[in-house]
């Protein structure tokens, strides 16, 4: 089982930073054999892949719309999974959410992932 908790999330200028954080719990199997992604959804919109990383080996994966503005990256001693991010546009405005992938492929796709924590909000003004 994995257990998920999501924070970090608010209101920001365009141009500014947020950096959510992911409290990731496991047990049944290793944390080495999990993967966290981010995803985001908007109102009206499909939830949507942003980034991933795989503890295994630390391999990461981004979309394009966020390269060069979002970092994905982990403090595994405290098992927490944070993304920065920086540059922020009204375009990233959405309830973002993290998720657990037990097979650890670490790949965009929501389809691709188990286990959800609750969302937190980020909005952007202009």
């Amino acid at each position: 089982d994995v257990q998920l908790q999501a924070s970090g999330g608010g209101l920001v200028q365009a141009g500014g930073s947020l950096r959510l954080s992911c409290a990731v719990s496991v047990s049944g199997f290793p944390l080495d054999d999990v993967a966290i992604g981010w995803f985001r959804q908007a109102p009206g919109e499909q939830r949507e892949g942003v980034s991933a990383l795989r503890f295994s080996d630390g391999g990461k994966r981004y979309e394009d719309f966020v390269k060069g503005r979002f970092t994905i990256f982990s403090d595994n001693a405290k098992n927490v999974v944070y993304l920065q991010m920086n540059n922020l546009e009204p375009g990233d405005t959405a309830v973002y959410y993290c998720a657990a992938d037990e097979y650890g492929l670490g790949a965009l796709g929501p389809y691709e992932y188990t286990y959800w924590g609750q969302g937190t909000q980020v909005t952007v003004s202009s």
